[in-house]
């Protein structure tokens, strides 16, 4: 178990992240990548990312085993901002950390020969990972960036909404079930006994679409902590590449609700930053079951998210939903959003553990 400690300041300084976060997902897709399961979770995507890599995962391997401690030089705090914010932070840790950070992986004294020569600090090996690193997320991680972005935002409406009704503790409390609020201390399922004290520091919740199980954290006390955790996955089929959609031309609301009925349009433009299935019957004027169908069929569309939180259904807009609703952004191609993936089964931790 992992106890993470808080103080008052602390739970002042408690939040969110505002996007998924590009070299989280990265390590932690790598996981997903090399697991051998018969599922429709990461199925689809994992055979299709398979087959669009050439040599990284071979790279990447002694760097991210399959189960435990990984360098946190890996996932710098600037992969909030993007894949290149990231790169540009890697590129500048310093050599001392390097070495440290490299010393803990298993078998340190094997590792390849480039590997020894990135903890010695020598730059064309930082390089050679930079660009190995990014080509894999271009592979395999941004073609789904929009999917993965509608799951963690409908995690963050959840979240929020949380935030709203009970405060700090509410949103604590409302964390998936492999974390439990006992005030003042966070309990989450962990594959070693550790204490995190945050003194002050605050604590950054980061959902992600390629955690799997139970929640990841920082080996470094040290380091800002942030504490990654997996959002829900619903129960439907695989994500298709965002690319498999065709494009579309959004119009002026008078067109969206001629393109889908103005109930329907009605109900979209009400979802809005998330709202439940009972809220959504209030500010559309139709009964719940009315309410709870358009949901539904928007959801099939890849215009809305639907997030179960304790008694109740949140509902948000993905990408290609916002999208429909503000006339689209010049210049830029709007995909369908791919087909949510089914629901996760809770897993131990050490398949994609830190230390």
């Amino acid at each position: 178990m992992l106890r993470v400690h808080f103080s008052e300041l602390d739970l002042a300084r408690l939040r969110m992240a505002v996007r998924p976060d590009a070299l989280w997902e990265t390590a932690l897709s790598f996981h997903r990548l090399r697991e051998n399961r018969a599922e429709s979770v990461y199925g689809k995507w994992r055979s299709e990312a398979r087959n669009r890599l050439n040599g990284e995962a071979r790279l990447l391997a002694p760097l991210i085993p399959s189960r435990g401690y990984f360098p946190d030089f890996l996932t710098p705090a600037e992969g909030i901002f993007g894949c290149d914010a990231a790169m540009s932070a890697l590129r500048a840790v310093p050599g001392e950390r390097l070495h440290a950070e490299l010393a803990g992986l298993p078998g340190a004294r094997s590792l390849p020969g480039w590997i020894r020569d990135l903890a010695q600090g020598e730059r064309q090996p930082l390089d050679r990972l930079i660009a190995t690193l990014r080509a894999y997320y271009q592979a395999v991680v941004a073609p789904y960036w929009p999917h993965i972005q509608a799951r963690i935002e409908a995690d963050r409406a959840a979240r929020g909404r949380a935030l709203l009704d009970g405060g700090a503790d509410g949103l604590l409390a409302s964390l998936p079930p492999t974390m439990r609020w006992r005030a003042p201390v966070l309990e989450v399922d962990y594959p070693v006994d550790r204490d995190l004290w945050l003194n002050g520091r605050g604590l950054l919740l980061l959902p992600s679409f390629f955690c799997r199980g139970t929640p990841v954290t920082l080996r470094n006390p040290e380091l800002t902590p942030v504490l990654v955790y997996p959002v829900e996955h619903t129960r439907r089929g695989p994500a298709p590449r965002p690319e498999q959609r065709p494009a579309v031309a959004p119009g002026s609301a008078r067109t969206l609700g001629k393109l889908v009925g103005q109930t329907r349009s009605a109900v979209l433009l009400e979802v809005g930053g998330g709202c439940t299935t009972s809220e959504l019957a209030r500010r559309v004027g139709v009964s719940l079951a009315s309410a709870s169908q358009h949901a539904s069929v928007l959801r099939e569309a890849g215009l809305v998210h639907t997030l179960r939180q304790g008694g109740a259904v949140l509902h948000t807009l993905t990408p290609l939903g916002a999208a429909l609703l503000r006339g689209g952004v010049p210049g830029e191609r709007v995909f369908g959003a791919p087909a949510p993936l089914p629901a996760v089964a809770t897993s131990g931790r050490g398949l994609s553990g830190r230390g």
